[in-house]
C-alpha cells in the first residue's frame, strides 16, 4: 500500500517514525515550508522533514495546493491513502480526491469534542478528566469527517498540556499504525458519522489568555496554568513585575482573590475565588525558570 504522509510538528514526527518502523511504504512526505526561528531567525526544518530526510524520503513543501502542478505532483505519487497528522493546512477537495482510499487524519481529541487547532490544550483548560486521539476520514469541513476509531487516556490532575501531548503522540502513532494495517487488510475501512450537535471547538491559543484571573476557583486557576504550558504560559503580576507561572498545585487556604497567603518550603501560596493554589515554579521577566522558594530567597516578598 502506497502511503503519502502529511504533517509538521513533533506529534506528526512521532507518527511518521512509527509507521516507518512498521515497514509501511511511504512514497512521499508533505510538510510546512522551512520557517525562520529563534533569536537569529535561522531557517529550520520541521520535525517531520528531519525524519523524512533521515530515511531518504522525498519531501514536498508547497505553500498551498492552489496550483494544478502541485496537485499533479501528488497524483504522480499514486497514493492509496494520505495519512495526515497536524499538517497545518486545510486540504481542498481536489487533494482529498487523489488517494484511492481517501485521506485519514489523526486528531488529538475524542471527536466531536474539541475540533480545531488546540484540542489537547483546551481539554486541560476545561478541566477534562479524559481525552484521547481519533482516526477519521478528512472532509472539507474542519475535523468533521467520519470516525474510524478512537483511543482514550486519562488526564493527570497535575499534567500540563505539553506533557499530555507527549503521551498523545505515542497513542496517536499506535492508532495510525493500527488504522493503516486495517486498510492494508480490509481495503476501504468503515466509519461512523460524527454527531455535529455534540461538537465543541478548540481555537488557537493567544497570549491575551495568559493573565491569571484570581477570582476563579483554585481548580480553574490550576487548569489555566496547566493548559497554557508550555505555550503561551500563564502570567501574574507581583510587585509591578510580570511573572510566568510554570507550575502550581491546589492547596488548602482562603483569602481575598490574589492575596498572598505566605511562602512555604515548596512554593508561594495565593488565595483564589475559592480555595488556594501554591505556585511552585515561576519565571521573572528576563530571568530563568526557578523553583518559587529559590527565587524568593533572593528576592524577598517584602521587596515585591
Amino acid at each position: 500500500m502506497r502511503v503519502v504522509f502529511m504533517g509538521t510538528p513533533d506529534i506528526a514526527a512521532t507518527c511518521l517514525k512509527k509507521i516507518l518502523a512498521d515497514g509501511v511504504q511511504v512514497v512521499g512526505v508533505y510538510t510546512q515550508p522551512d520557517r525562520p526561528k529563534g533569536r537569529h531567525m535561522k531557517m529550520q526544518f520541521s520535525p517531520v522533514k528531519e525524519v523524512a530526510l533521515q530515511h531518504d524520503l522525498p519531501v514536498f513543501q508547497p505553500e498551498n495546493f492552489r496550483e494544478e502542478e502541485t496537485v499533479a505532483e501528488l497524483r504522480a505519487l499514486k497514493p492509496d491513502i494520505c495519512a495526515v497528522v497536524a499538517y497545518g493546512r486545510i486540504l481542498p477537495q481536489k487533494v482529498l480526491d487523489v488517494p484511492k482510499f481517501g485521506c485519514i487524519n489523526i486528531h488529538a481529541s475524542l471527536l466531536p469534542k474539541y475540533r480545531g487547532s488546540a484540542p489537547y490544550q483546551w481539554a486541560v483548560l476545561d478541566g477534562e478528566k479524559e481525552t484521547g486521539v481519533t482516526a477519521m476520514y478528512l472532509i472539507r469541513e474542519m475535523d468533521a469527517g467520519d470516525i474510524i476509531e478512537t483511543a482514550k487516556t486519562p488526564i493527570g490532575e497535575n499534567e500540563t498540556a505539553g506533557e499530555l501531548l507527549d503521551r498523545l503522540a505515542v497513542l496517536g502513532a499506535e492508532l495510525l499504525s493500527k488504522t493503516l494495517t486495517r486498510f492494508q487488510t480490509e481495503g476501504k475501512v468503515s466509519a461512523t458519522p460524527q454527531d455535529g450537535d455534540k461538537a465543541t471547538f478548540a481555537p488557537m491559543l493567544e497570549k491575551t489568555m495568559c493573565p491569571i484571573d484570581w477570582t476563579k476557583s483554585a481548580q480553574k486557576v490550576h487548569d489555566h496554568v496547566r493548559g497554557l504550558h508550555p505555550w503561551p504560559v500563564a502570567t501574574m503580576e507581583l510587585g509591578g513585575k510580570i511573572f510566568k507561572v510554570h507550575e502550581t498545585r491546589i492547596v488548602d487556604g482562603a483569602g481575598a482573590p490574589g492575596e498572598i497567603l505566605g511562602l512555604t518550603k515548596t512554593g508561594l501560596k495565593i488565595a483564589c475565588g475559592e480555595g488556594a493554589v501554591e505556585i511552585t515554579s515561576l519565571q521573572a521577566e528576563g530571568g530563568k525558570r526557578m523553583a518559587a522558594p529559590d527565587y524568593f530567597r533572593g528576592h524577598p516578598l517584602s521587596e515585591a
